[in-house]
């Protein structure tokens, strides 16, 4: 990441919404980001930290609190994260999440054990004290656990808030509640009082004012931009998706005509997809598009190739060598922007701590060629998606291009299971359409957080008139999430899933059975590979 973005307090003033927010350290937790979209959903302004950051810069942006967040590590481990032992003696209330509640019980004195196979996923808690922060909250109350080790003493002077009905200790405080802690995760939906017990931190117990919006975002990366920019020009890369075309947005109200979207078609877009995202970005909000078709270069550098990793890998630095020759053909350009969220970089192990495990390495991230040219610059990587549709919304999108689902970057080279040709991308561009145009006649697209169809390298037999047939089965999968971070199977009415089955079978030459995906996020994600 540029230094500029990295350290942009050292460029800025602090501004007065920044004020009174919360700095986060980040222990490598898969959730982090996740806790500073919470808080920001209550408009506090947040910001994350590496757990390496001294006092003196978590004190840079006066915080009114600190977050402690989760991680993989035991606070055992030989290279266990640790922090500034400053941070935990400050005046600053602090809240402590899994790895972060380890971490103030042996920094006060307390035991933290292994508890062997750990606890992971729902759990209830049994309220011991109601005040502070489990004010209002329910006895018992479902709460979302991931953790491998367990407090088996409290410090001295602390008392335990609540329990799990596994008899571990689930939340802890000291006597006057400036320091509170959790064995769960509030910031994760399936803590169904989650919200409640951040509003107790964040208001009752820190003090923190509510002054960040989306507008004040859109300011602050357009002050970062024109800083890390300058006179420069830069190439947008734009994919058809939200994320991409709102940073097209963004780059053009902050430049101008230094920015140059392009749109690169690797035949790998869903139908018609390249087409409709030039024309709503050119003709609806004036910005400099181009586009440009190397969708056979994309395919011979596939050929052959059946893993997902290196189909993730084989896209992103071909996107990128793309991008050099056509910038070199534009004149000197020396900024590459794209749309990188933060679901995104914490799947490819990237965390603020370095300690996040790969999950699977996204094209625009762990996919990038070592020897790339171009300064890259990512004004969204630390959003999530429905928040990057209000900053959409914001800058004036077009609700085509907000409300449209999310698309992986590598589009459907890992929506084809195994070898990508351009007979496997004719059939799932056609059966993907058919099941979308009827999530739309039947009033669901916008119910659902994603949906897409998976080609799967399967034949089964089927039977035609009276033909016998042995083609390809698919798979169509929809999910209801609110951040991309955890995720449900969408329940899909009968009905509807009749219709796809029926339609897609009888329209599309190549498959002749699907089938229905009911996997949630964990365990499963949401794509395939």
């Amino acid at each position: 990441m540029n230094p500029i973005l990295r350290n942009w307090k050292k460029y800025f003033p602090v501004n007065d919404f920044q004020k009174k927010g919360v700095a986060i350290l980040d222990f490598g937790s898969q959730y982090t980001q996740l806790i500073a979209r919470r808080v920001r959903e209550q408009n506090v302004y947040s910001q994350i930290l590496s757990p390496e950051a001294s006092i003196s810069i978590v004190m840079e942006s006066q915080p009114a609190a600190i977050i402690l967040s989760g991680g993989p590590s035991s606070v055992y481990d030989e290279d266990a994260p640790n922090l500034d032992p400053d941070i935990l003696e400050s005046d600053l209330p602090i809240l402590g999440i899994c790895y972060g509640l380890h971490l103030l019980a042996q920094h006060h004195g307390g035991v933290v054990e292994s508890i062997g196979q750990g606890e992971y996923g729902f759990s209830e808690i049994l309220p011991e004290n109601k005040s502070g922060l489990l004010s209002g909250i329910s006895s018992p109350s479902q709460v979302w656990m991931s953790h491998g080790d367990r407090v088996k003493q409290l410090p001295e002077g602390w008392q335990t808030l609540a329990y799990s009905t596994n008899d571990i200790v689930a939340a802890m405080a000291n006597d006057d509640q400036s320091r509170v802690a959790t064995q769960f995760h509030p910031e994760v939906a399936h803590t169904k009082e989650g919200e409640i017990i951040l509003q107790n931190f964040l208001f009752e117990i820190a003090d923190c004012s509510p002054t960040w919006t989306v507008g004040n975002f859109i300011q602050e990366q357009i002050e970062l931009i024109q800083k890390q920019v300058g006179d420069g020009k830069v190439l947008v890369g734009v994919s058809g998706g939200v994320d991409s075309s709102v940073v097209a947005a963004l780059f053009h109200k902050a430049i101008g005509d230094q920015s140059t979207a392009v749109l690169i078609d690797h035949g790998l877009m869903r139908k018609d997809e390249a087409k409709e995202c030039v024309n709503s970005l050119s003709e609806g909000l004036g910005i400099n598009i181009h586009k440009f078709d190397e969708s056979e270069l994309f395919l011979s550098k596939l050929k052959g190739e059946i893993d997902p990793e290196k189909k993730r890998k084989i896209i992103g630095n071909q996107f990128i060598y793309s991008f050099d020759r056509i910038a070199g053909e534009m004149g000197e350009i020396a900024f590459l922007a794209q749309g990188t969220l933060y679901p995104d970089v914490i799947e490819s192990g990237v965390s603020k701590g370095q300690t996040a495990q790969v999950i699977k390495s996204h094209h625009n991230v762990g996919g990038l060629p070592e020897d790339m040219e171009f300064e890259l610059v990512e004004p969204l990587r630390e959003l999530f998606k429905d928040e990057v549709r209000n900053v959409g919304k914001e800058l004036g999108l077009p609700l085509s291009l907000i409300e449209r689902h999310p698309f992986p970057g590598p589009g459907l080279g890992v929506r084809i299971i195994g070898e990508v040709t351009k007979e496997r991308i004719r059939i799932l561009q056609k059966a993907d359409q058919i099941y979308i145009d009827i999530l739309h006649e039947d009033n669901l697209y916008n119910e659902i957080w994603q949906a897409f169809s998976v080609l799967i390298p399967v034949q089964t037999v089927g039977v035609m008139g009276d033909q016998r047939t042995y083609e390809n089965l698919l798979g169509i999968r929809a999910v209801s999430s609110t951040d991309g971070m955890t995720a449900d199977w969408y329940r899909m009415p009968p009905d509807t899933l009749t219709k796809i089955s029926n339609r897609i079978v009888n329209f599309v030459r190549g498959i002749n059975r699907v089938v229905y995906d009911i996997t949630s996020k964990p365990p499963g994600t949401i794509e395939w590979e």
